[in-house]
């Protein structure tokens, strides 16, 4: 009997620091709290009323329920953490795993009207919300958990996104700028930085921002691959050249590097490197342009057989390389082997771009995936503008040699005629001296 009027005098004690918390905070969720204490309370009186000794479990029951919980509860209050946040967050959660994401976000409304400084309530409230797509309202929220919480960078991160997603690049490159500077490993921000400068043509700074992440990740064959496509960009080939090697060195499966190398190559007119490289790069996207380019290869090698059924494999796995084909001048003596028929349908027409580069549209692809395309296109694009240079070379110093040869044939005649006029001249003088001896 006395273990029960302790247990109750403790119990109702509890009971009533619960209910001045209620009082105190205005928050029903203690309400809940205060039911299972009941319950507990309950329980005893029961005993006490039947006059009964319950057994072990009922009476581990009581002391879980009425005085060992709301202890507990207490406990963690005082150490900062609030119980009614807590409580809301795992009740959100059960929803969300239903897939009642209306009930969860409404009790999160109410948690975070009730307590503005609850770090997890605008945290979570923020995910629902960039789920949902309402990415304004996910911003805000997330702005409020880096205002509760300074040093939380996954969220400062998470803005800077959700910024680029909104199309408000410059805000978000100032945000990642702010995140590097304060945490300069932040290896997400330094890749989607560089990304977005590299969008803008900011190509300087984005390889200062990926060399600096690259103190980081001295191994990380992303940073060298992306340096690759950067220097591509700038024109600085030889830098280009060594990113990418860098890259392919420490992976070995990287065929976008592969096929960017054969390109500098080509450009550099190293056949036989540029050869091995597309060899490397036959694989999945990249292996129908990278037969195009053996094809133009073995063209140049005077391997014809091979540049045909090259050329017609190329053809067959990408149908609009059959235009792009038939406006090469390397294929003008091979175009009528052409063997593949093939039928554009309307999906590739939508895909293929006005200049017939095979760029997907930006809305389907990453930032990075459009450069790394149009670090390809440029690619091509100067070892055009190479070959043109190369013919209008070759068609100076014929110019050249012609004048040469005309010049020196104009001087000959010239010289004769000199010789003529200077032969008729001296004749007359000696006409004239005789003449005058006479």
């Amino acid at each position: 009997m006395f273990e029960k009027i302790c247990f109750n005098l403790l119990a109702f004690s509890l009971f009533i620091i619960i209910f001045f918390k209620i009082v105190k905070k205005n928050d029903s969720n203690y309400v809940s709290l205060l039911i299972i204490q009941a319950i507990g309370i309950a329980i005893s009186f029961i005993e006490i009323r039947i006059g009964i000794t319950a057994d072990t479990f009922w009476i581990f029951l009581r002391y879980i329920l009425a005085i060992i919980l709301p202890i507990g509860i207490i406990i963690i209050e005082i150490n900062g953490i609030n119980f009614s946040e807590v409580l809301s967050i795992i009740v959100a959660n059960a929803f969300l795993m239903l897939g009642n994401t209306k009930t969860a976000k409404a009790i999160l409304v109410k948690l975070v009207s009730k307590y503005k400084e609850s770090y997890r309530g605008h945290k979570l409230l923020a995910e629902i919300y960039e789920k949902e797509g309402g990415m304004r309202r996910a911003i805000d929220e997330y702005v409020t958990v880096v205002d509760i919480k300074k040093n939380d960078d996954k969220s400062y991160f998470k803005i800077a996104e959700l910024l680029r997603d909104l199309g408000k690049k410059n805000e978000s490159i100032e945000m990642l700028e702010n995140l590097i500077k304060t945490k300069p490993n932040c290896y997400k921000a330094s890749c989607l930085l560089g990304e977005l400068l590299c969008e803008q043509e900011r190509f300087k700074e984005a390889v200062n921002v990926y060399q600096q992440a690259l103190i980081y990740r001295p191994a990380d064959w992303d940073l060298y691959y992306n340096l690759g496509i950067v220097y591509t960009r700038l024109s600085d080939f030889q830098m280009a050249k060594e990113m990418y090697e860098k890259a392919a060195s420490i992976n070995h499966k990287l065929y976008g590097a592969h096929y960017n190398l054969g390109q500098i190559a080509f450009i550099q007119r190293d056949f036989e490197t540029a050869e091995k490289c597309f060899e490397n790069s036959l694989y999945e996207d990249l292996e129908a342009m990278s037969y195009y380019q053996l094809a133009k290869i073995y063209v140049i090698k005077g391997e014809k057989d091979k540049a045909i059924n090259f050329l017609n494999k190329a053809i067959e796995l990408d149908s609009r390389l059959l235009k792009m084909a038939t406006q090469e001048k390397y294929f003008d003596k091979i175009k009528e082997y052409i063997t593949v028929s093939v039928k554009m349908n309307e999906e590739e027409k939508e895909i293929a771009s006005e200049d017939d580069t095979i760029i997907l549209p930006s809305s389907k692809i990453s930032i990075l995936k459009q450069q790394e395309e149009i670090a390809r296109k440029y690619l091509e694009d100067t070892s055009k503008l190479v070959e043109i240079m190369s013919e209008n070379t070759s068609k100076l110093k014929v110019e050249e040699r012609v004048n040469f040869i005309f010049n020196r044939e104009k001087l000959k005649k010239e010289k004769i005629q000199k010789e003529i006029d200077s032969g008729i001249l001296e004749k007359k003088k000696k006409e004239k001296e005789e003449r005058q001896k006479n």
